[in-house]
């Protein structure tokens, strides 16, 4: 049974696993490097909220959850999502963003926003219209991919 929940110290390092596990592959994250144990520990901390899916104390997932932007723009909110690989396909993706919207809500944002969907993510992008999230447009070539070639990115929202 899959729980999604708060984190804790104690998933920090399933956290960062699953995290480094996307950097590595290249397709979804901006980020270039890897987080180290202590990077990460900070890193996590400094979120308004993170999200982990745990099935018997194993991290399968998490999100982070923090402000788009600062000032006006500072109800709205921004997400990342990492699921380890084992764990793709069985619904924790889909868990993990359907907690998110709850937990952006009760910390008192009004939308939620992502930058930079990949447009060939197709399962991620698949999972937010299916749950109401709409797409702003196209940037071209916004996200480049290992293999040095570009592809394009889509914004998304959804109102809470």
């Amino acid at each position: 049974m899959v729980e999604i929940r708060a984190y804790e110290q104690r998933d920090v390092a399933g956290m960062v696993a699953a995290w480094n596990e996307v950097v590595r592959d290249g397709v979804a994250f901006p980020q270039l490097d890897e987080l180290t144990l202590p990077e990460g520990t900070e890193f996590f901390a400094a979120q308004t909220y993170c999200g982990v899916a745990v099935e018997r104390g194993e991290v399968l997932g998490l999100y982070i959850l923090h402000p788009n932007n600062v000032g006006r723009c500072g109800h709205i909110a921004n997400t990342s999502y990492a699921v380890a690989s084992p764990a793709r396909g069985r619904g924790v993706g889909r868990a993990l963003v359907e907690d998110s919207l709850v937990q952006a809500k009760a910390h008192g944002f009004r939308l939620l926003q992502f930058n930079a969907v990949v447009a060939t993510n197709a399962v991620a992008r698949h999972i937010y219209e299916s749950l109401g999230f709409v797409q702003l447009g196209i940037i071209p070539g916004g996200f480049l991919l290992p293999d040095g070639s570009y592809v394009d990115i889509c914004p998304y929202y959804h109102e809470l």
